[in-house]
């Protein structure tokens, strides 16, 4: 089975200006995702998908394959789907070989690990499900109790029959993170999407699911990595 990591890149981050290189516990932020993707050994190409020849120049540093800059779907409204299926496309004409699986992952998500992504893809390959996405159980911020509030500050509960029940009665409930999606490759150019039919989600750590979208994320990402270096 021929597999390729696509990581997308761009490079018109705005929470966060150049995100994509700030530096994270001393590397680039995107090095982190590199580094994950080899440490694997999964993969024919770990490709980095970008259209700034600054990231593309920290990616190679770093062991990213970047032969080309992307073509298409690079501005801020493309979903990220269509941007893995142009690098796709663009790696299967350059390097002259098609792919039986793909594997999604986004650079903002610095603390999965090769671990994370070997048994995400060992998951997926047992499963025999077109798409799997990567995913953590809510802990303590419980959605269940969650609630809209008006101007004047007054709630309205979105689970009201919720309310009446105690903690350990609730279902577990879980977020997508991106920070593996995994995808059979003729399935994700029918759907463009990984949340195609019969798509599964995979639990994973919280700490290796935060994504950083902007600069609160930043903080809570860096805290969880000094804490694991203090532990080891």
């Amino acid at each position: 089975m021929r597999a390729i990591a696509i990581i997308p890149a761009r490079g018109g981050s705005k929470r966060i200006p150049r995100k994509n290189v700030i530096d994270f516990a001393g590397k680039p932020l995107l090095a982190w995702t590199i580094d994950a993707a080899l440490g694997s050994g999964l993969f024919d190409y770990v490709l980095v998908s970008t259209d700034d020849a600054d990231i593309a120049t920290c990616a190679r540093a770093y062991g990213g394959q970047v032969p080309f800059l992307r073509d298409s779907a690079a501005d801020d409204t493309a979903p990220v789907a269509a941007a893995t299926l142009a690098a796709l496309r663009q790696a299967e004409i350059h390097w002259g070989q098609n792919y039986d699986t793909v594997v999604q992952l986004m650079p903002n998500c610095p603390l999965r690990d090769s671990t994370d992504i070997a048994v995400a893809f060992d998951r997926f390959r047992a499963t025999r499900a077109p798409f799997l996405l990567s995913c953590f159980r809510y802990g303590w911020m419980n959605p269940w109790w969650a609630h809209r509030l008006d101007a004047s500050g007054r709630p309205e509960a979105l689970f009201k029959e919720a309310l009446t029940k105690r903690s350990q009665e609730l279902d577990d409930l879980y977020c997508p993170s991106g920070a593996i999606w995994i995808a059979n490759v003729a399935a994700l150019r029918e759907s463009g999407t990984f949340y195609g039919a019969g798509h599964i989600f995979h639990p994973i750590d919280w700490r290796s699911a935060v994504d950083i979208d902007d600069v609160d994320d930043l903080d809570l990402a860096l805290s969880i990595r000094h804490m694991r270096e203090r532990a080891g």
